[in-house]
């Protein structure tokens, strides 16, 4: 086989998921951007159910989701061990947000600034409300 060959790909309809992959094109997620919209594309086609899915979307479903597991392993576990500041510093950065982005999730601009400057520790409301605004465990920030 050279590097030019298909790769096998048994009952798979070759045009069909082409149009998925054109539709869609997929890559290897580098940015926050990214990776929502992958998310998104996920979303829709688990909406559809396990029965509703053609084999060619669910090719895709799995392709996508290696993608973000990939993304998510190289941004959200190196935080595992980290402060919670600093995770949300990381989570701050990848999202391109200043601390007056979170001002209202935090409780204001002063305690946003409290917060990252590590003077006042992140609440547990605050965590939750962090969680949901980035998509991750709220025990992250706590």
């Amino acid at each position: 086989m050279t590097v030019l060959e298909p790769i096998a790909t048994a009952d798979l309809d070759r045009k069909l998921y082409g149009r998925l992959l054109a539709k869609f094109g997929p890559k290897v997620i580098e940015t926050a951007t990214e990776h929502e919209a992958a998310l998104a594309i996920v979303e829709s086609l688990m909406e559809k159910g396990d029965d509703n899915r053609s084999h060619e979307e669910e090719t895709l479903l799995e392709l996508l989701a290696d993608l973000i597991r990939v993304y998510e392993e190289k941004i959200y576990e190196p935080l595992a061990d980290a402060k919670p500041v600093d995770v949300l510093k990381e989570l701050m950065h990848a999202h391109n947000l200043k601390a007056i982005d979170l001002a209202g999730i935090l409780g204001g601009r002063p305690r946003a600034s409290d917060i990252l400057s590590g003077k006042r520790a992140i609440s547990k409301e605050q965590a939750r409300r962090l969680g949901d605004r980035f998509r991750v465990s709220p025990a992250a920030f706590i």
